[in-house]
């Protein structure tokens, strides 16, 4: 899989965890906010997004959050360094 430019990528970990590293070019959007946020971030309902946290728990939660709003090409792809593998992108601080 890969990232293209026609995707957005998503961390929705917590500030801190985002500003101990996270994947280069994804945007940092909370899974507390990720309801809130996400129509003044990415407004195209059929955009592919691709969300990542830690472990991949959160960020399957806010796939649902995202598909309950009318999201249709939202993917959970997991923990930031099975992410990072998957996407071939690097960690960055």
């Amino acid at each position: 899989m890969a990232a293209t430019k026609d995707s957005v990528i998503i961390d929705v970990r917590t500030e801190p965890e985002w500003v101990s590293g996270h994947l280069k070019n994804a945007a940092h959007i909370p899974l507390a906010d990720i309801g809130n946020k996400i129509k003044s971030h990415e407004p195209n309902l059929d955009k592919e997004i691709m969300l990542y946290c830690r472990s991949g728990n959160r960020s399957g939660k806010a796939k649902i959050i995202l598909e309950d709003l009318g999201y249709t090409n939202v993917k959970n792809i997991g923990g930031i360094s099975a992410a990072s593998k998957l996407l071939d992108i690097k960690i960055i601080k």
